[in-house]
């Protein structure tokens, strides 16, 4: 057994401030779950609920004490029960990162589109429609990488492949 006493992410502060300011504006229903990811180099890191997510987003981008005006990486994942599209930001004035993490059904499952509030989500949203299969209300989508006649979503956990040996 250690004695070790576990020191607060130098983080949890500014994680603390984001939960406080989308909590007041949004309400209490939009964050399912907020932590810091220590290995990370001590990431904050919100799941938002979808329903919630488009306010949250303008609120991300807009705020005085976040202003997350760089959309880095939007990456979906399959998680075989469910999906969940993974977006990193950064704020350039005020030097700080942000992982926000939603989730959605793995059948038909969909997000609203954060096109409309950072212009790079357009290429990743479709990368994920493409490759995973999840959908973005809001906006038209189509494929980005494979033939428009492709059948399926390669990168799935459940896509079977026409030829087994490809």
């Amino acid at each position: 057994m250690s004695d070790e006493v576990k020191v607060p992410s130098p983080n949890q502060p500014k994680l603390d401030a984001y939960i406080n300011i989308i909590t007041e504006q949004v309400g209490e229903a939009a964050i399912k779950e907020s932590f810091i990811n220590e290995p990370n180099a001590h990431m904050p890191v919100l799941v938002i609920d979808k329903e919630y997510w488009h306010d949250v987003a303008k609120l991300l981008h807009s705020h005085d004490q976040m202003k997350f005006d760089y959309l880095m990486n939007l990456a979906g994942v399959d998680y075989e029960k469910y999906m969940e599209v993974v977006y990193h930001f950064y704020s350039y004035s005020r030097d700080e990162y942000l992982t926000v993490k939603v989730q959605t059904e793995r059948d038909g499952g969909s997000v609203p589109t954060v096109m409309d509030i950072w212009a790079t989500a357009d290429w990743h949203e479709r990368e994920a429609y493409d490759l995973l299969g999840i959908g973005f209300t809001g906006r038209q989508i189509s494929r980005i990488l494979l033939p428009d006649d492709w059948v399926g979503h390669p990168l799935r956990k459940d896509y079977k492949p026409y030829d087994e040996e490809v």
